[in-house]
């Protein structure tokens, strides 16, 4: 009788892993080794992991083996190797941001979510690249330089979290931690093929992230979230249960339970989508994409329709009102234009809260949104602002996070899930959004129509399917 298959090392989940490392079918090390020749053959063609700890991560596994052989269990992630957005603080490994003067910043405590993460006996294997400060869609900086799509070098794997998206697509880690202002972890998912989660604003502790500069105030107070990035769903729901809830350091995180993810019931469920939103440019391909997966869901669900969105004025200025505001406090120097005065900032939160409300009333209705990533997919690399191409035509830039803009706009969590691939077999994700504080039940239904449409089955490129015609 043939052997039973052994767990893949490296495009296992980090949930099958885990199992794997306590049942004792693979030791931590396998692991950590089988990840770290991954980085070794792969990281000099993408850039994606920008400082490693091949033999503090090697140590961390023995240890975490021995811990084993003695009957003992970390946590949830025991013995399982993974990286951090080099935006996370990080005890003893430099945590840098891309930013010049933080280019040997070496922390001196774990933040936030680095505590958790090793708390839940995770095995810390690097830092994965980021656009300087986070503030860009595409990743490049000038203290570790640009990194590239894995589908096709040519192109951007996003940003800010491109780093992280480049590794999980690789097979350079399973699992990482992006953070999100405006698509910062939903725009890499949705361009490298791999799944992420923007949590309720203030879901997740910001203790230990920059953009807020070390020993400095703290800047950024809205839109900003941070989540897991994953190749499942389910690794998605895992990490969410460990970093999310108050840590008593972030002063602005309510005490809201994490629950635990739901079982989900597709037949009950009421699906809205949107090919786009008004005036809002999007690819013919990202289109297409949408209405082939609702009609693939559709027959699964309770309704599911195009449904009318809240009466809002979607323009560009109304979006981008609070975003440049924080941005300005996000970049020292930042040379856009004067600081908001009091009452141009109280405007913007007042216009922020009719679109919060609107939105959370259209959830009252609807289970979960179905939308875009972004208007196209992953574009080749270009200088920051250079218009970009949407069948053809020039458009603006910064119109490629919109999408995701408007939901870090009202605050709402959403799933960044790969469906197919574009024309160009490059990846194509869609972006599920649900209200406020259901991060559990949107990760429970994200896995269900994952089931359903069939997401790529695994990594490395020339898995995903194309699009029917």
């Amino acid at each position: 009788m043939a052997a039973a298959r052994r767990v893949d090392l490296v495009f296992a989940s980090a949930v099958r892993l885990a199992a794997a490392i306590r049942s004792g079918e693979v030791s931590s090390s396998e692991v950590v080794e089988a990840h770290l020749d991954r980085i070794e053959r792969h990281n000099p063609g993408l850039n994606a992991v920008v400082t490693l700890d091949a033999e503090g991560a090697r140590a961390r596994a023995r240890a975490a083996d021995e811990a084993r052989a003695r009957g003992e269990n970390w946590g949830s992630l025991h013995g399982v190797p993974y990286t951090l957005k080099d935006s996370h603080a990080t005890a003893g490994m430099r945590t840098t941001a891309g930013h010049p003067p933080l280019a040997d910043y070496v922390p001196t405590e774990d933040g936030t979510v680095a505590a958790r993460l090793r708390a839940a006996g995770g095995v810390l294997l690097g830092k994965t690249n980021v656009p300087e400060l986070l503030v860009d869609i595409q990743t490049d900086n000038p203290v570790f330089g640009r990194t590239l799509n894995p589908w096709d070098p040519a192109r951007t794997p996003g940003g800010s979290s491109g780093g992280a998206a480049a590794a999980l697509a690789r097979g350079m880690t399973p699992i990482d931690i992006g953070s999100d202002v405006g698509g910062s972890i939903r725009i890499p998912a949705h361009f490298c093929g791999v799944f992420g989660l923007k949590t309720t604003e203030h879901r997740v502790s910001s203790f230990g992230h920059i953009p807020d500069l070390p020993g400095a105030p703290r800047s950024v107070r809205v839109l900003a979230s941070i989540g897991p990035m994953a190749r499942t769903a389910e690794d998605l729901a895992l990490l969410y249960r460990i970093v999310a809830g108050p840590d008593g350091r972030d002063a602005e995180l309510p005490p809201v339970p994490v629950e635990d993810v739901p079982e989900v019931t597709l037949g009950t469920l009421r699906v809205a989508f949107a090919p786009t939103f008004p005036g809002f440019p999007v690819a013919g391909d990202v289109r297409a994409a949408i209405e082939a997966f609702a009609s693939a869901v559709e027959p699964f669900c309770a309704a599911m329709e195009d449904a009318p969105l809240p009466d809002l004025d979607y323009d560009r200025a109304a979006l981008s009102e609070i975003d440049t505001m924080a941005v300005r406090a996000m970049v020292p120097g930042d040379p856009v234009g004067p600081p908001p005065t009091l009452a141009q900032y109280l405007h913007a939160l007042d216009r922020r809260d009719r679109f919060l409300l609107a939105w959370e009333a259209f959830f009252d209705r609807w289970d979960v949104l179905v939308c875009p990533a972004s208007m196209v997919t992953a574009f080749p690399h270009c200088p920051t602002g250079t218009p970009l191409d949407v069948d053809g035509v020039a458009v603006d830039y910064w119109m490629a996070n919109a999408h995701c803009k408007l939901f870090s706009y009202t605050g709402h969590p959403a799933v960044a899930m790969p469906v197919t691939a574009d024309s160009r077999g490059l990846p194509l994700g869609v972006q599920l959004v649900g209200k406020r504080w259901s991060e559990s039940r949107l990760l429970a239904i994200a896995a269900a129509l994952s089931a359903v449409v069939g997401t790529p089955p695994g990594y490395p490129p020339t898995r995903l399917r194309r699009q029917a015609g």
